[in-house]
């Protein structure tokens, strides 16, 4: 029997790439996301696509209940919803820290919550959490995003040991810099909260560099990641984590062997 899966955060790439990879491997796919408009591409590859805020309680409820009432099961929930908001901790208004946490964590979060039900009395289910390289090191102006990712770090571990008796597996994907749309919005935000503030000259320096870089060719497609994903929910015992993508094994590597105060220096160099 075919086996389910539902991918939030849908609509452009490691999620929109994920639906496609494992479409072709003979999965039953729901492509999730809040504008439905823009999931017409995987709606145009025979994809299903589903109206998803992971903000609203109403909407992560309805989503999950729709796909149980259509398939009976949700096998595999890739939960991929999520944005990077920068800027110095002390320019950000408590109102985008808010939103940062309730997207890249609670909606992960009460996602999880909604799909355990149904994956325990299957006996079977994976969820696959995407974190970041970022929840294992750290940099300059990113103090929310980081903050989000090594919540996600630890809740997937706490998750882990709760439901392994149950057949369910929680793997992490920890991606590096990967070449989406995150890299562009990251480094707006940063500009526009650093405006006219004390940090304004070294913030626009670290959003500089951010456009740079992801408008470049350095970085690792998100199909890369998307196959990762697709080799951890195929796999019998699949690893805890995967570290994959431009920078992030060097990065958590340096970040684990270096102290504190000398990890600050290169990053900041860098």
């Amino acid at each position: 029997m075919k086996k389910v899966v539902l991918i939030t955060g849908a609509s452009s790439g490691i999620g929109y790439d994920t639906a496609i990879e494992l479409k072709e491997k003979g999965f039953i796919v729901y492509g999730a996301a809040r504008r439905l408009d823009r999931l017409n591409k995987l709606k145009e590859k025979d994809i299903n696509i589903i109206e998803l805020d992971v903000t609203k309680e109403e909407s992560m409820s309805s989503c999950v209940s729709t796909i149980i009432e259509r398939e009976g099961k949700i096998d595999i929930l890739i939960n991929n919803a999520g944005y990077g908001s920068y800027g110095a901790i002390e320019n950000v208004t408590m109102e985008e820290a808010r939103k940062q946490i309730e997207v890249n964590i609670f909606g992960l979060a009460r996602m999880t919550q909604l799909v355990l039900p149904n994956m325990r009395k299957n006996k079977f289910g994976k969820i696959v959490n995407i974190s970041s390289m970022g929840g294992k090191m750290y940099t300059p102006f990113g103090g929310w995003y980081h903050a989000t990712k090594f919540a996600v770090e630890g809740f997937s571990d706490c998750l882990r040991m709760e439901v392994e008796p149950f057949g369910i597996d929680v793997i992490i994907v920890e991606p590096g810099g990967i070449k989406t749309e995150w890299g562009i919005i990251a480094a707006e935000n940063l500009k526009n909260s650093s405006l006219g503030g004390a940090y304004e000259n070294t913030a626009l320096d670290a959003s500089n560099h951010m456009r740079q870089l992801y408008s470049g060719e350095k970085l690792t497609s998100p199909k890369v990641i998307a196959k990762t994903i697709c080799k951890a929910v195929t796999a019998n015992k699949p690893k805890t984590r995967y570290l994959v993508g431009y920078g992030a094994k060097p990065a958590v590597f340096l970040r684990r062997i270096l102290s504190d105060r000398m990890f600050d220096k290169i990053i900041k160099k860098l």
